[in-house]
């Protein structure tokens, strides 16, 4: 089958320069890339490695072009996280389900709302899953009267933990969320932070979901144990994982609960995962969810699924695979 992957790795196929700017190095997942594109590969499909711009659909219908009655002849992988302006990550799935093009991975509405750190903290509180107590800040003078120190403060939008600061003290709210408004244009959430255990909890599928097995974080004799920029991307040694987590069973029953009620209230599609805090007394709370994760190969995700048994070339087709039974009702022949 033809798959084009689309990506963004060149911010430059815009017609105007407006609106806020992707603040990632546009080289950040170049790896990914590459080791999806080989996976696709390994599996026998014909693959095109094209940008999520101005020129998408022009390259797709080129290289997928419609065939009788003008059904897709191929489907597309989706890894944009999009160039400028508002909901980026939503912009390539807004386009392609426009066009009228298969891919994998959450509509414009699931990559929304869970590109939404608040939106998809209210979802969760509707269904009854816990989740941090928070304020969306803008100026920093908001009350906080009612949220316990440290707090987290964050981009509303932004992902990869970019801009994310611990803060002890009231006294320093104010510039914490100035840094957000000023580098990152967008709302501060404002969130406790809970001391314990991070877990992430991977998942794949649809109507049935497989829930692979946990990843924890080990932080070790780390002063500062939180995930921020720079201990996922940055020079600090990397924060190791262990998978699976070693964690009671009846707390992974509830983990794994509640991560697939926050796959179904976010309108998920095809994977996704969960990021959790337990707290000191084994209380989850569920910080993010993340849909799409990063599939780079040594990131959480492809650790989840080859503690599964997954190889990372088959966790990568079982996505297409996974995608193409959702858009036609079967899977890949």
């Amino acid at each position: 089958m033809r798959v084009a992957i689309v990506t963004n790795s060149d911010y430059n196929g815009v017609i105007n320069r407006f609106g806020q700017l992707c603040p990632h190095p546009p080289e950040h997942r170049t790896q990914e890339q590459e080791d999806v594109v080989a996976a696709l590969q390994q599996g026998g499909h014909e693959t095109l490695l094209c940008e999520g711009d101005k020129r998408l659909l022009a390259t797709l219908e080129r290289f997928m072009p419609p065939g009788p009655q003008a059904r897709p002849s191929g489907m597309v992988f989706n890894l944009a996280e999009g160039i400028q302006g508002e909901k980026r990550e939503t912009h390539v799935a807004a386009m392609l389900e426009m066009a009228g093009v298969p891919y994998t991975g959450s509509s414009p509405l699931g990559i929304g709302l869970t590109n939404d750190k608040v939106i998809t903290k209210m979802l969760l509180r509707d269904q009854g899953v816990p989740t941090p107590n928070f304020r969306v800040m803008r100026r920093g003078t908001e009350s906080a009267a009612d949220l316990q120190f440290p707090v987290v403060v964050k981009p509303r939008y932004e992902d990869g933990s970019l801009g994310l600061q611990l803060v002890h003290e009231h006294s320093k709210l104010k510039q914490a969320v100035e840094v957000i408004a000023t580098q990152y244009a967008q709302d501060a959430l404002v969130e406790e932070y809970i001391e314990g255990r991070e877990i992430y909890v991977a998942l794949l599928g649809n109507e049935e979901l497989e829930v692979l097995p946990l990843v924890e974080r080990d932080f070790g004799d780390r002063e500062t144990r939180l995930m921020d920029w720079d201990a996922k991307f940055g020079a600090t040694a990397a924060v190791p994982k262990i998978c699976p987590a070693q964690i009671e069973s009846g707390l992974e029953t509830m983990l794994r609960d509640i991560s697939v009620a926050t796959f179904r209230a976010c309108h998920c599609r095809d994977y996704a995962r969960v990021d959790f805090r337990l707290d000191r007394s084994g209380q989850p709370f569920v910080l993010e969810m993340n849909s799409p994760p990063s599939l780079g190969m040594h990131n959480s995700y492809a650790t989840a699924a080859t503690s599964a048994g997954y190889s990372f070339s088959s966790l990568i087709n079982g996505i297409l695979n996974v995608a193409h039974i959702r858009c036609f009702g079967f899977g890949i022949r």
